[in-house]
Formats: structure tokens, C-alpha cells, sequence
């Protein structure tokens, strides 16, 4: 097959994510961002006919072109495509009878052809309405957010989420505006971010409303909860020698993910001070490697998206796993 980008997304670390997966044609694989289908095709293109692919997406957009680049291979294998947030792993796989699988992937994030369609208000440099929603029927976009949550809700979503030093500021500013007319738009955010901060602010090489637009697109999409609730389940479903893959592309959603992954390795709640583990909770499995996986400067210059990629991967091989399907580690 080939594993060139397709229009609608460039996968980033693909080489590394299918070194590190090892798909087997028997096997059974999840990919909870579709998106374009990249990492999906790579993963469905190994499997033969008992194997089973079943894919994530909430964007119903990325659901359409994912299936398109998936029908093109007319792999022999099982494919599932489900319109649903990763965050509702437990449910969609239950439903689907799956009770195991033998790799998972997350390519956490927006995506490219999502920054690049103004309708959907995730880009900073174009306008659109002010939506931001990774599923655009579910839920309150970025207007109702703004339009609704208070200054220090506000302030908090923009230090918490896109460490913004200007957070104080540009919350103040959202409510004196709104207080005459509704935020409507992206520019119009944009517009009044670059008036709240200060003069040499908007003279420094990231574009002034960045942090913000990364902040409130989190917080609309509860994009750290959705991974935070995927993480708690992900260990009920995979089976001995499984790998789980995780790409992120700032530091809060790796922090997440790295945390998990050392508590996966040392689950234990003893005090430190007891000299014998009482709890009974063993190891998962190990990251591999633990600093985790970066792109090479060759990918970067091809695909600038993936400069800010980190690549996790965890090996649930551990003694402790099978408490983990059983439900003993909550």
C-alpha cells in the first residue's frame, strides 16, 4: 500500500507508529481519531480476514473522507467506523462486542483540513463563525461559551488550557464586549484580543490569539476530560503484549498521558512508608521508550505539523494487567 499523506490529512510519525503497533493480520486494532484515514489505512492495509479495525471519529466531516480513503484499499478484514469521541471507549466497544484488542492509537488534536475550513472556527486566520466544535451537532460552541461563562470561568479557561499570560485581560475584555454585543465571529475574537494585550505583545512571532483560540477550543471539545476518561478505560480492553499509542502535540495533553502511563507502571498506594506492598496492584506494562518518540528533522521539513508530534507508546505486558480487564484497578 501506500503510505503517502492524502489530501485530507498528513499523518504524522507514521513509519514510527507502525514499527511500534506491529500490526498482525489477526489482529484487532482500534483508531480513535480517524481523521483523514492515514493511520487507519497503514493499520487496515496489515490486517487480513479475521482482522478487525474499528474506527473513532466525533467530526461526522472526518468520518466521511476517513471512509472514502478506507473503502479504497477493499481490505478483506472487519472494519467498523463509529461516529463517537474516544472518551466513550467503554460503551462503543461494549456495543460492538468487543471485549479486546491488540493496539490503539490516538492522534490527539485538530486537524489540518479542520484549521483550514473557516466554517468551523478552530482558525485564528480566517473568519468563520465562532464554533470550534469537533461535532458541530453536540453541544455549546465557542459563542455560547463566551457568551455564557463568567470573566474568572473565562480567565481560567485561557491560563489553564493555553497558558496565556495576557488571560486576566482578554477575559475582562470578553465581558465588556458581549455586554453590548454577542461575539459572533472568529475575527471578532481575534480583533479583541489583539486590542486587550499589550502593545509589544502583538509584535512577537506567535500570532497574539493563538493560546487563546487553543484554550477555548479545548474547553468547548472538553478535549483533557475526553482523554482523561479514555485513559481510566483503555487498560479494561487491551489484551496481553498490547500496545497503546498516543500522539499529542502540546505539553498538557503529554503530561496527561505520561502521568498515566508511570502510574500504569507503578500503580501501587501503599505509603511510601510501608516496607511491603499491602494493595496488591502490579504493573501494566512499561512505556517504550519512556522519553517517548519525536519526528525526524526529514518529516518536519516535509510536514511542519509534526514538529510539535510526541509519540507514547505503552506495552500492557505487565503481571498486573489482567486485574486491570478484571476491574480491579479504579
Amino acid at each position: 500500500m501506500s503510505r503517502d499523506s492524502n489530501h485530507y490529512h498528513q499523518p504524522v510519525l507514521l513509519e514510527e507508529c507502525l514499527q511500534a503497533l506491529s500490526p498482525h493480520e489477526d489482529g484487532t486494532y482500534l483508531d480513535g481519531t480517524l481523521g483523514g484515514g492515514g493511520h487507519s489505512s497503514a493499520i487496515l492495509s496489515c490486517l487480513g480476514p479475521q482482522g478487525h479495525l474499528i474506527c473513532f471519529d466525533r467530526d461526522a466531516m472526518a468520518i466521511a473522507e476517513g471512509r472514502k480513503q478506507l473503502d479504497r484499499l477493499k481490505s478483506p478484514a472487519q472494519l467498523d467506523i463509529v461516529q463517537q469521541n474516544f472518551g466513550k471507549l467503554r460503551s462503543a466497544l461494549t456495543s460492538l462486542g468487543i471485549d479486546g484488542l491488540d493496539g490503539a492509537l490516538l492522534d490527539i488534536g485538530v486537524s489540518s483540513a479542520q484549521l483550514d475550513r473557516a466554517e468551523r472556527g478552530f482558525s485564528y486566520m480566517e473568519d468563520g463563525p465562532l464554533d470550534m466544535r469537533m461535532d458541530g451537532s453536540q453541544g455549546p460552541s465557542a459563542q455560547d461559551l463566551l457568551a455564557q461563562a463568567s470573566e474568572e470561568e473565562i480567565c481560567k479557561i485561557l491560563w489553564d488550557y493555553g497558558e496565556e499570560r495576557y488571560a486576566r485581560r482578554i477575559a475582562a475584555a470578553i465581558v465588556r464586549e458581549r455586554e453590548h454585543k454577542p461575539l459572533c465571529r472568529t475575527q471578532e475574537l481575534v480583533d479583541l484580543i489583539y486590542r486587550a494585550i499589550p502593545s509589544q505583545a502583538r509584535r512577537e512571532k506567535q500570532h497574539p490569539a493563538k493560546r487563546s483560540f487553543q484554550a477555548i477550543r479545548i474547553a468547548v471539545n472538553d478535549e483533557l476530560g475526553e482523554l482523561e476518561t479514555f485513559l481510566d478505560q483503555i487498560p479494561y480492553f487491551m489484551r496481553p503484549q498490547g500496545k497503546l499509542l498516543i500522539i499529542s502535540f502540546h505539553s498538557l495533553e503529554d503530561r496527561i498521558v505520561k502521568q498515566a502511563m508511570r502510574t500504569w507502571e507503578n500503580p501501587c498506594i501503599c505509603p511510601p512508608t510501608f516496607p511491603v506492598c499491602q494493595c496488591g496492584r502490579q504493573a501494566l506494562g512499561q512505556a517504550q521508550p519512556r522519553r517517548g518518540i519525536t519526528a525526524s528533522e526529514q518529516e518536519i521539513a516535509q510536514n511542519p505539523r509534526a514538529r510539535s508530534a510526541r509519540l507514547r507508546v505503552f506495552c500492557f505486558d505487565g503481571p498486573g494487567l489482567e486485574q486491570a480487564r478484571q476491574g480491579g484497578l479504579k
